[in-house]
């Protein structure tokens, strides 16, 4: 890792007493027993103060007795003082990602970044850029593009990825680019790890599925929270190799890794004996749990390989990683086209060069080239931007000599062209990459050498913005936003009740090192839960975007055994139902969550918004209302 980045790791907590995650190293745990004796009292005193600064000893059991927006936002910066010095993601909102306040909505339905921002997606006068936030005047427009580049799109092959990473293959300047900033972007060295592009997240994960070697190292090991459609797309495959598959659990009701099954399933008495495939997620993107880097160090240590699934982790935690000191074999991310808008890209599968002669050459579908286009395909707007639908647009997009010119993926490109000022505009090797309007600054030249010849520079201006923030920054506004907002729902209460809690959070709850992701179910005053489609819905009638998931993997104690009949739920065509057969499939067993996940520019209007809808479910009226309101939309009826 970069020292930089190393130094920037260290400040990641705001009074300098908080290790980094790399300090979860078994080799260091006896080096610093004072350092984390102090952690551990700074991660008390931030739950302690966040406690007892957010609403104390207060319950609202009315929705229209809530704090307002300002109100509450003046007791946040004082819980949060260190909040305001944060001001440059609102700026950036304001100026980049202006449609969020223009239609004022608030995007809480995945985890992950983009590479673009909207505004470099919009061909429109730079005046249109200048939206003020509620809390920051009007900033100046940002400059003209150069050149407005044709949308770029990504095109489905079939191929092998054993020989992909072996040599490469039809690969373009322009796409070469693409992988030099990613990688660049994510702290991945090209002497260490090939990159291939991937259809989506469930595409990576097939792929590598179908070229391991299960033969020999027969076991597939997961640690997953919840339900993954990419996860399950691995078993089923890895399962068709023969591979015994095997999974983590998380004790109820905290969530927490059932620690003495998980060794026991990963150390091997045979040091030497080929075990198979780890799969760790470091985060769970659905109840923002993070998980210690030391199950890494003990899974290499006894010889399974690693595949890290790096989709849930915040914008700049790769940086905090430590990829030079673990250096797993696989690793797997992906990117959103923009912030905003339906959450559709590609994935990024990296393969560590010494793993690669391990790999079966079988040819695949999921391999993608990122090209120029010639025209635009979008998806409908009624996409819900799974990974099945994109990949199955894709393919319906993708066909005859259409492959090279339709998209399911799409984003302008910048392009500074360097070249001598009476020269002709010329010199493109490839006929993919065209002209679209004549560069409007040509000032800046290079040297003799580069003067002559044109010179592709990407702006990826999402990742961009983020370099900038830095670590420190994204990870405790964050880390402010996602426990008042924790903190805030666990004050709602069902009037006239005995303390029934409106709301019931999964996972880690007011927590120093919890991700930006919550997992949440509403009940009304008899205890009964309120569908989390039918959440999802109403929060988006409200502007505001859900998603909901499913928990699975959950280990109950003897004393949860009553609990466990009542909440468990069986996954099955569609709909849920409690458990009655104790004998059903385990994986089909566990609980449907609503689930909401902070982006990097999420700001506290968001948090609030979402606060004040679930508040309205403490008004039955509300709740009776829009049930019918939803069933009389022509949508299927769900029983409240």
């Amino acid at each position: 890792m970069p020292p930089s980045c190393l130094n920037e790791v260290s400040q990641v907590c705001l009074h300098g007493c908080c290790p980094n995650p790399l300090l979860n190293l078994p080799t260091q745990e006896k080096t610093i027993s004072k350092p984390r004796s102090s952690s551990s009292a700074c991660r008390r005193d931030f739950a302690t103060k966040t406690t007892s600064s957010i609403f104390p000893n207060t319950k609202f059991t009315n929705h229209e007795s809530l704090p307002s927006l300002q109100e509450s936002f003046l007791e946040f910066v004082k819980a949060y003082p260190q909040y305001s010095a944060t001001d440059q993601v609102d700026q950036i909102r304001a100026q980049e990602y202006y449609h969020l306040s223009l239609s004022d909505h608030t995007c809480l339905d995945y985890i992950g970044i983009g590479l673009f921002s909207y505004s470099q997606l919009q061909n429109q006068d730079s005046s249109r850029n200048q939206v003020a936030s509620s809390s920051y005047p009007p900033l100046p427009p940002s400059p003209p593009l150069k050149s407005d580049f044709p949308f770029f799109s990504i095109s489905l092959k079939t191929g092998n990825l054993k020989m992909q990473l072996l040599h490469g293959g039809r690969e373009s300047e322009f796409e070469s680019a693409m992988k030099k900033r990613i990688m660049g972007f994510l702290n991945i060295s090209e002497n260490d790890y090939c990159m291939v592009f991937t259809a989506n997240r469930t595409s990576a994960f097939k792929l590598l599925a179908e070229a391991y070697p299960f033969q020999s190292n027969q076991k597939l090991l997961t640690v997953y929270d919840y339900q993954s459609e990419a996860v399950e797309a691995m078993t089923n495959c890895s399962e068709k190799k023969g591979a015994r598959i095997m999974s983590a659990e998380f004790s109820w009701p905290r969530l927490r890794i059932q620690s003495a099954k998980l060794r026991k399933m990963v150390e091997s008495k045979k040091k030497k004996k080929k075990r198979g495939l780890f799969v760790f997620p470091l985060h769970s993107r659905i109840t923002g749990a993070r998980y210690p880097y030391l199950w890494m160090s003990i899974a290499q240590e006894n010889g399974w390989h690693i595949l890290i699934d790096a989709c849930a982790l915040g914008p700049k935690d790769m940086d905090s990683f430590g990829l030079s000191l673990f250096r797993p074999d696989f690793l797997i991310c992906s990117f959103y086209k923009v912030f905003g808008e339906t959450p559709s890209g590609f994935g990024c599968l990296f393969v560590k060069k010494s793993t690669i002669p391990i790999l079966e050459a079988t040819t695949s579908a999921g391999i993608v080239n990122i090209v120029p286009a010639k025209k635009l395909f979008q998806l409908g707007d009624e996409s819900s931007g799974t990974d099945t639908e994109l990949e199955q647009a894709s393919k319906a997009g993708l066909r005859g000599d259409d492959l090279a010119s339709s998209s399911s993926f799409s984003g302008h490109l910048q392009i500074r062209l360097e070249h001598e000022l009476s020269g002709e505009l010329k010199g493109l090797e490839d006929s993919e990459i065209r002209e679209s309007e004549k560069p409007a600054d040509l000032t800046k030249l290079g040297n003799a050498e580069s003067s002559r010849n044109w010179r592709q520079e990407f702006e990826c201006r999402c990742l961009d913005q983020v370099d900038s923030l830095g670590l420190i920054l994204i990870s405790n506004r964050a880390r402010y936003l996602i426990n008042w907002l924790v903190s805030s729902l666990m004050k709602l209460e069902h009037p006239n009740t005995e303390g029934i809690p409106l709301v019931r959070i999964y996972g880690p709850k007011i927590k120093f090192e919890r991700g930006p992701a919550l997992a949440f179910n509403i009940f009304d005053w008899k205890g009964e839960k309120f569908e989390p489609v039918l959440v999802q819905k109403l929060a988006d009638r409200s502007n505001i975007s859900l998603s909901y998931g499913f928990l699975h993997n959950i280990w109950f104690a003897d004393k949860y055994a009553e609990e466990k009949e009542r909440i468990l739920e069986v996954r099955g065509n569609g709909s849920m139902k409690i458990v009655k057969n104790k004998s059903k499939d385990k994986a089909d067993q566990g609980i449907t969550v609503v689930t909401a996940a902070l982006g990097f520019l999420a700001n506290f209007r968001d948090t609030y918004k979402l606060w004040a809808f679930v508040a309205q479910f403490l008004d039955a009226d509300f709740v009776e209302k829009e049930r019918w309101r939803y069933t009389a939309l022509n949508q299927k009826t769900v029983e409240v």
